[in-house]
């Protein structure tokens, strides 16, 4: 399904393929739209579904939570984006590995459980939220904040995002979004002497990033284990750029006005480590626009922050980690390697809204795949998985003293 986030394509005809999945497997459902978050409208509703099957006996609760949005298809297939084309043990198509090849597993993992073991002690939850592409704040967030989240109500979980099949992700590093709006004065194409032109403002903001605050980013190492080996330093992307005339729409074949932009509005995507301080994150660009504007009379900014969440890492005796580890030595035959994700996942938010510490992401899928082009997720890698991932039901559900 073509669940493409922006804008928010597909939720409930996902969400409703996925409930009666679960319905199927004595799982009962609920499916809650986030009213009011971020991108919610009458158009595009954010959906999500909520599944859970209670056990013979009282016991612990283990959730395992998918995001059900995909990014955008890009340049460069060479397959049918949502086709799900099967060749050579790999699945193709935008999400079977960030991260449709995941929640798949989930699901299998649990039915497979509960075929051996109907008499389980505790609780299984299996979640398909909205929107973790751009944010998850109509998704996880929004669940969190309803209590879907606690510990009172939770005791493990695991989200299943493409880190690799044998390896445990802890948490993720620190993100701080931001626009940049470098204002001038409009004028006659002809006679940019009589305007100020805002883009040529907003080249000096980029010139004064590539000479000071780029390498000092550069300098900066973390202890967390981040992968991959690039991530381990801050990094800042430049997310978009807009200046001067808006886009004309696709059917306008006409020529652009002469006007001198007096408006130049750049997106910016930063990274932090476990070790900066995230007040210092949002004032190192304050100070950067500071001294841009010493240097060039006329120079005017305004700075909007958009969202900003700092980084996490479970501990490694975790109950969760410690369980999900076994399995893997299990399926595997070796120990895991214990991973920190250079972008944030809905980790972030059930952490700190939910305030269960007790979580980690584990799926299959290989990392460097998740947005590119001909993306795909080995079967192979979805069985294993799929096995880690029923084993740690085992481990945590399965054994209990309790009697009829």
């Amino acid at each position: 399904m073509p669940t493409l986030n922006p804008p928010g394509h597909g939720y409930l005809e996902i969400c409703e393929f996925l409930e009666k999945r679960l319905k199927s497997a004595g799982f009962e459902t609920e499916l809650v739209r986030a009213t009011g978050t971020p991108g919610d409208s009458g158009k595009y509703p954010r959906w999500n579904v909520i599944a859970r099957r209670e056990g013979k006996y009282r016991g612990q609760c283990v959730h395992f939570n998918s995001h059900i949005d995909v990014v955008e298809v890009g340049l460069g297939w060479t397959c049918d984006p949502f086709g799900g084309e099967v060749k050579e043990g790999r699945i193709y198509g935008r999400g079977s590995c960030d991260m449709k090849g995941g929640l798949a597993a989930s699901i299998i993992a649990a039915e497979a459980f509960i075929a051996l073991f109907p008499d389980y002690a505790g609780a299984i939850e299996i979640s398909g939220t909205a929107d973790e592409e751009t944010g998850g704040f109509g998704g996880v967030a929004y669940l969190a904040e309803q209590g879907y989240f606690s510990p009172n109500r939770v005791d493990h979980v695991i989200i299943p995002e493409p880190l690799n099949k044998d390896r445990i992700c802890l948490g993720h590093r620190g993100v701080w979004w931001a626009e940049i709006e470098t204002k001038g004065h409009i004028a006659h194409g002809s006679m940019p002497f009589l305007g100020d032109c805002a883009v040529r403002h907003m080249g000096a903001v980029l010139a004064e990033m590539e000479e000071t605050l780029y390498p000092a980013l550069a300098e900066r190492r973390t202890s967390m284990p981040v992968v991959p080996e690039g991530a381990k330093q801050s990094t800042m992307n430049i997310n978009s750029f807009h200046g001067g005339l808006e886009e004309p729409e696709e059917e306008f074949t006409g020529f652009p006005a002469a006007i001198v932009p007096d408006s130049c509005r750049m997106i910016v995507d930063r990274r932090y480590l476990i070790e900066e301080n995230p007040q210092d994150v949002a004032q190192e660009v304050v100070d950067l626009l500071e001294r841009v504007k010493s240097q060039r009379p006329k120079f005017d900014y305004e700075l909007r922050e958009m969202w900003q969440v700092a980084p996490t890492m479970t501990a490694k005796d975790a109950p969760v980690v410690t369980s999900v580890a076994r399995a893997i030595g299990v399926v595997m035959g070796r120990q895991p390697e214990y991973v920190v994700s250079p972008g944030t996942y809905d980790q972030k938010h059930i952490d700190r809204i939910g305030k269960m510490k007790n979580c980690i992401a584990y799926g299959p899928g290989i990392l460097d795949l998740a947005h590119q082009p001909d993306e795909y997720v080995g079967v192979d890698d979805m069985i294993e998985s799929a096995q880690v991932m029923a084993l740690t039901l085992v481990d945590l559900l399965a054994e209990t003293d309790e009697k009829d």
